[in-house]
C-alpha cells in the first residue's frame, strides 16, 4: 500500500483563485490530489516523491503576492479511508439526481443514481467543480447502449455513472497505478462492468472508436493529447472535456476545431468549466 505526504498550505491572504493556482503549481511537481477549503489547501504526494526544495521553488514563482504557512505530515496508505471519513469526504448530491458517497457513510440521501466511491488518493469525489460539471453533462446525455472512454478516470466515478446510465462498453484509463487500483475497486463496489486500463493516451491506439469520449484532466494535458482523443471518437460522437477555467475555453475550442470538434455546450461552476463538443462529419 502506497504511503503519502499530506502537505497543508495556509496562504495569507487566502482566496479560491489562490488555492486553485496552488493546486496547479503543485500538480506540476508530482502532487496528485487536492482538498481546498476556506483557509487553504491540503495536497497529497507519494512519500518517495516529496521534495521540500521543489515545493519552496514552486512557491517562489507564485504569481499572487501571499505569505504561506506550510506543514507536512506522513500518511500511511492503509489509513487513507479513515482520513477521508474524519476530515474530507462527505456525501454530495449533484444536479438533484446523483448522490456520491463512500462505503463508510450512513444515512445517505436517496437519489436516482447512487455512486459509491472510496477515493483513497485518487481524484474525483464529485466535490470539485470539474467533476460535478462533468456529472451534470453525463446526466443530460442518452447513454443507452453507447460506448464510452473515460481518460484520466481517477476514482472511476464518471465511468461508473455511464454504466449506470446504460452504456454498454465503458473503458476507464488511468496513468497512476495506485489510482488505477482504486478505480478497479470502485467499479467492483458499484457492481459495474467498466474495464479499467493502467496507461496514458498512447493506449488509445489499441481501442476501437467510441460514441462518447471524456477527459477531466487539465488544460495542458488535454491540448497535448487532443489529437489522440479525437482519433478514437466516432463521427457525430460527443466529447466532454474539463479540468480548466472559463478563460481557457478559446484555447481549447480553437485546438478542438482542428480535429472537427465543435463546441455545443458549457457547464460552469466557480470559473471551472466542462465542455460538450461534437465531432462533425
Amino acid at each position: 500500500m502506497q504511503d503519502y505526504i499530506s502537505l497543508r498550505i495556509t496562504p495569507n491572504p487566502c482566496s479560491e483563485d489562490i488555492t486553485d493556482l496552488l493546486a496547479d503549481y503543485l500538480g506540476e511537481i508530482g502532487f496528485e490530489s487536492f482538498t481546498p477549503d476556506s483557509t487553504g489547501l491540503t495536497a497529497f504526494i507519494k512519500d518517495n516523491l516529496y521534495d521540500e526544495a521543489l515545493v519552496a521553488s514552486a512557491l517562489e514563482d507564485f504569481p499572487i503576492q501571499s505569505e504561506f504557512s506550510i506543514t507536512a505530515e506522513f500518511v500511511k496508505g492503509e489509513n487513507w479511508n479513515e482520513e477521508w471519513e474524519k476530515h474530507y469526504f462527505q456525501p454530495i448530491i449533484i444536479a438533484d439526481r446523483c448522490v456520491v458517497h463512500s462505503s463508510f457513510h450512513h444515512d445517505v440521501p436517496t437519489s436516482e443514481f447512487e455512486i459509491i466511491v472510496d477515493p483513497k488518493m485518487a481524484f474525483g469525489t464529485g466535490h470539485h467543480s470539474t467533476t460535478s460539471n462533468m456529472i451534470t453533462h453525463i446526466l443530460n446525455l442518452d447513454l443507452q447502449d453507447k460506448s464510452v472512454i473515460d481518460m484520466g478516470t481517477g476514482t472511476g466515478i464518471l465511468a461508473i455513472l455511464c454504466c449506470m446510465k446504460g452504456a454498454k462498453d465503458v473503458t476507464g484509463i488511468e496513468i497512476d497505478p495506485f489510482a488505477y487500483e482504486n478505480a478497479v475497486e470502485n467499479v467492483r463496489l458499484n457492481g459495474c462492468t467498466a474495464t479499467m486500463i493502467c496507461g496514458d493516451a498512447n493506449v488509445l491506439s489499441n481501442l476501437k472508436p467510441v460514441d462518447i469520449f471524456m477527459a477531466n484532466i487539465n488544460r495542458n494535458v488535454i491540448l497535448e493529447d487532443l489529437e489522440k482523443y479525437a482519433s478514437v471518437l466516432k463521427k457525430n460522437g460527443i466529447m466532454l472535456l474539463s479540468g480548466f477555467y472559463k478563460s481557457d475555453i478559446p484555447m481549447i475550442e480553437n485546438a478542438a476545431s482542428d480535429y472537427g470538434l465543435c463546441l455545443e455546450e458549457v457547464k460552469e461552476n466557480e470559473e471551472w468549466v466542462a465542455l460538450r463538443l461534437v465531432k462533425s462529419n
